[in-house]
C-alpha cells in the first residue's frame, strides 16, 4: 500500500481542518511548496495537495499548481477542479492526477469529459462522505447516497476513487474501514484510496490489510505522531 502526505492550503497556508469544518483550522506551516518538498525527500512517491478555499468557492488553483511542478513535486491536485479545462490546466502546470469531488457528486458527466480530457489514469473521483452522503463544495452541500457516486464516478471513466470519512478526517480517531469497504464492495475492482482519520501506525497497518491501494495521512505527519519512512514501512508490512 502506498502512502500519500496530504498537505491542504488555506490563505496560502498548510492547515488541516478538522471533520471539514472551515471554523475549525490549525495552521502548520506558511509554505506548502516547502512543506511538499521535504515529503519527497522523505521518500513520498505521491503528495496530495488541495487547495481548501478552490474547493469551496470552485475556482481553480493554478498558480499553486505551477509553484509545484516548479519545484519538482510529484503531486495529485484537488480543490476548485470542476470542468475539463481545469483538469487539463492542473496536468500542463505539473500534476500527475486531478482529484475531482464536486463534479462526482453532481455532474458525473463532465467527470467523463475530464477522464476524456486527461485519461481515466490520471482521474481520482473523491467520495468524502459525512451521514451515508458523499458532500461536494468543500463538503458544504447536502450530497447525494455515497454508494450511488462511486458507481457513477467509475461509470464516468474514473480510474481511482479517494474515499473520505469526513466525521474523521483532522480527529487522528482512526480511519471508518466500514466505509473502506463499502465503497470497495461497489468500486468493481477500481483502486480505492483511505482517506481521514489516520492518527497511529496501527491504523496504517489496518488499512494496508483492507486492499486499499494507497492511504493519504495529514494531521498525523504534521504532528510528528510518526514519520513518513516509518508510515511506508508499516504500509509495506516491514
Amino acid at each position: 500500500m502506498q502512502v500519500i502526505p496530504a498537505v491542504d492550503v488555506l490563505g496560502g497556508a498548510v492547515v488541516r481542518l478538522r471533520r471539514g469544518e472551515y471554523g475549525a483550522v490549525t495552521r502548520f506551516a506558511d509554505d506548502p511548496v516547502a512543506v511538499a518538498q521535504e515529503y519527497m525527500l522523505g521518500g513520498a512517491g505521491l503528495v496530495h495537495v488541495v487547495d481548501l478555499e478552490a474547493a469551496r468557492r470552485g475556482r481553480g488553483a493554478s498558480q499553486l499548481w505551477r509553484r509545484l511542478g516548479e519545484a519538482g513535486v510529484a503531486y495529485q491536485a484537488g480543490g476548485g477542479i470542476r470542468t475539463a479545462r481545469d483538469a487539463e490546466d492542473a496536468i500542463a502546470a505539473g500534476a500527475a492526477r486531478v482529484v475531482a469531488g464536486t463534479t462526482a457528486v453532481w455532474e458525473p458527466e463532465r467527470l467523463a469529459e475530464m477522464a476524456d480530457a486527461i485519461g481515466g489514469g490520471r482521474l481520482v473521483a473523491a467520495v468524502d462522505v459525512r451521514s451515508g452522503r458523499a458532500r461536494g463544495a468543500g463538503w458544504t452541500d447536502e450530497g447525494r447516497p455515497a454508494e450511488e457516486v462511486v458507481g457513477r464516478a467509475i461509470d464516468a471513466g474514473a480510474g481511482r476513487i479517494m474515499a473520505t470519512s469526513v466525521q474523521r478526517d483532522g480527529t487522528l480517531d482512526g480511519p471508518d474501514v466500514g466505509l473502506l469497504e463499502s465503497v470497495m464492495a461497489v468500486a468493481r475492482g477500481v483502486p480505492v484510496i483511505a482517506s481521514g482519520g489516520v492518527g497511529s501506525l496501527a491504523d496504517v497497518v489496518t488499512l494496508a490489510r483492507t486492499g486499499c491501494e494507497a492511504v493519504v495521512v495529514g494531521r498525523a505527519l504534521l504532528e510528528g505522531r510518526f514519520s513518513l519512512e516509518e508510515a511506508v514501512a508499516a504500509a509495506q508490512g516491514r
